[in-house]
């Protein structure tokens, strides 16, 4: 029971991450696409990808709350979480200035604060997955 407890808080948390930066991003599109633009990593796509991930942070939403995909999500979410801050560290060792594109009050932590939220999430990623994993494995879980 604790387990399971456990496991929707994780899944609401990321819920709410993801809602929230998604709408965060949309309702500040231009900006968004300016600071993407910004990034000698992903600047030259910076169109694509202000259109493409808050619809993978939407889907990303779907999955978690639909028990179905829920194990699947979590593994996409916490990969995500991973890529965010792969991205995060690169650029911190190749750009001078670090343009933030993740909207609304995450925009406010510094790039050490950013790296040590995602971590924080990249560890209830992992934990969810376990969580799930027991879960199924206790039959309490819709198969993912």
């Amino acid at each position: 029971m604790k387990r399971t407890i456990l496991l929707e808080i994780i899944v609401a948390l990321f819920v709410v991450l993801f809602l929230y930066t998604a709408i965060s991003k949309l309702m500040e599109y231009s900006i968004f696409v300016e600071q993407l633009k910004e990034s000698p990593i992903v600047g030259f796509a910076a169109v694509p990808v202000a259109i493409g991930l808050p619809l993978v942070e939407f889907a990303l939403v779907a999955g978690l709350v639909l028990p179905r995909w829920r194990l699947r999500a979590l593994y996409a979410s916490s990969g995500l979480m991973v890529a965010f801050t792969i991205y995060i560290i690169v650029l911190m060792n190749v750009a001078e200035h670090l343009p933030c594109s993740c909207g609304g009050v995450l925009a406010q932590l510094s790039w050490h604060e950013h790296i040590v939220f995602n971590l924080v999430f990249i560890v209830f990623g992992i934990l969810g997955i376990l969580l799930h994993r027991k879960e199924l494995h206790a039959g309490r879980a819709i198969p993912g």
